[in-house]
C-alpha cells in the first residue's frame, strides 16, 4: 500500500551536541519499569531490598553487549564493510532478545552461586519484568521504524485504519510504503503474556514454573510474529533464526518443567505447600 506521511523525529531531546534517542529512552523506560516490579515481589518474599537492584545493575550491561554481539554475529555482512565503530551503535538500532536474555541467565547463574540464593526464585521474581520490559521496549523499534512486517495491503490498510491512532499509521508509512506494525503485535502479546505471568504469580505456583512459562508462551508469540517480519535473522538459507530459536526453547522449556515435577525438584510452592 503507497502512502505519504511525516514519519517521528527518532531524536527525543539534544543536550548541546548530544542527541537523546528514543529508542535509548524506551528501552531505559521499560527496565525501570521491570526493576520496579521485580523490587517489590521480591520483598514480599522476604528477599534482602537491594537483591533485585545488585543483580539488575550487573546483568544490564551484560544483556545489552550479549543482545548486541548476537545481532551483529548474525548481520556480519551488514558490518564488515562499514567503519568499526557502526559495530556499538546501539542507538541505531540492532539488540537481539535472545542475545539479551542468554547474557542474562549468565548473570543470574554467577549473581545466585555468589549470593547462595535460588536461581529458579529470582527466574521467576524477574520473568514478569522481562516480559513488560520487552513489550515496552519494541516501542523502541516503532521510533527506529524497524522490526516491521510487510507491506499492508489495501484491504488491510482501510481495516487498520480504523483502529490504529494516525501516528501509528504514519510512522509505518516508510519510503512511500505502509508496512504491518509487528512491533505492536509483539508488544500485545507481550502485554498479554506479562497479565498471565501476574496471574499465574497469584495462583502460586511450583517453583521456577513462571520463568519457564514466560519462556514458552513469550517463544510461541515470536514464532508466529516472527514469519511476517521482513528484517529476520537467518541461520541458512530461508530458515528464520528466531523461529528456530523459539521452536528450541518451548521444546527445553516444557522438558524441564517435566523433568523438575517428576524428580521432585519442583515439589513446593512459595508458601512451602507441597504438592497435593
Amino acid at each position: 500500500m503507497a502512502c505519504d506521511a511525516p514519519g517521528i523525529d527518532r531524536v527525543f531531546i539534544e543536550i548541546g551536541s548530544l542527541p537523546i534517542y528514543w529508542y535509548g529512552v524506551i528501552i531505559a523506560t521499560g527496565a525501570f519499569l521491570g526493576l520496579f516490579l521485580a523490587t517489590r515481589e521480591a520483598n514480599r518474599l522476604g528477599l534482602e531490598k537491594d537483591t533485585m537492584v545488585d543483580l539488575v545493575v550487573f546483568a544490564i550491561p551484560f544483556a545489552i553487549l550479549f543482545a548486541r554481539m548476537y545481532y551483529v554475529i548474525f548481520e556480519w555482512d551488514q558490518y564488515a564493510d562499514g567503519p568499526w565503530w557502526s559495530v556499538f551503535a546501539i542507538w541505531e538500532g540492532g539488540l537481539a532478545i535472545h542475545g539479551a536474555l542468554i547474557g542474562s541467565v549468565i548473570v543470574a547463574i554467577i549473581f545466585v552461586r555468589v549470593k547462595k540464593l535460588s536461581f529458579w526464585q529470582i527466574a521467576d521474581i524477574a520473568a514478569p519484568s522481562l516480559i513488560l520490559g520487552q513489550a515496552i521496549g519494541r516501542w523502541g523499534n516503532f521510533m527506529n521504524q524497524e522490526a516491521h512486517g510487510g507491506p499492508l495491503s489495501e484491504a488491510a490498510y482501510n481495516s487498520f485504519h480504523q483502529y490504529l491512532p494516525d501516528f501509528i499509521m504514519n510512522q509505518m508509512c516508510i519510503g512511500g510504503t505502509m508496512y504491518h506494525p509487528t512491533f505492536l503485535y509483539e508488544s500485545v502479546w507481550n502485554l498479554l503474556v506479562f497479565a498471565l505471568l501476574l496471574w499465574l504469580r497469584r495462583k502460586n505456583p511450583l517453583r521456577g514454573e513462571v520463568f519457564l512459562s514466560y519462556l514458552m508462551t513469550y517463544s510461541v508469540g515470536r514464532y508466529f510474529i516472527e514469519g511476517m517480519r521482513t528484517d529476520s535473522l537467518y541461520v541458512f538459507g530461508e530458515i528464520r533464526q528466531a523461529q528456530l530459536i523459539s521452536i528450541v526453547i518451548i521444546a527445553v522449556a516444557i522438558a524441564i518443567m517435566i523433568y523438575r515435577r517428576k524428580t521432585g525438584m519442583a515439589d513446593r510452592h512459595y508458601d512451602g505447600k507441597r504438592r497435593s
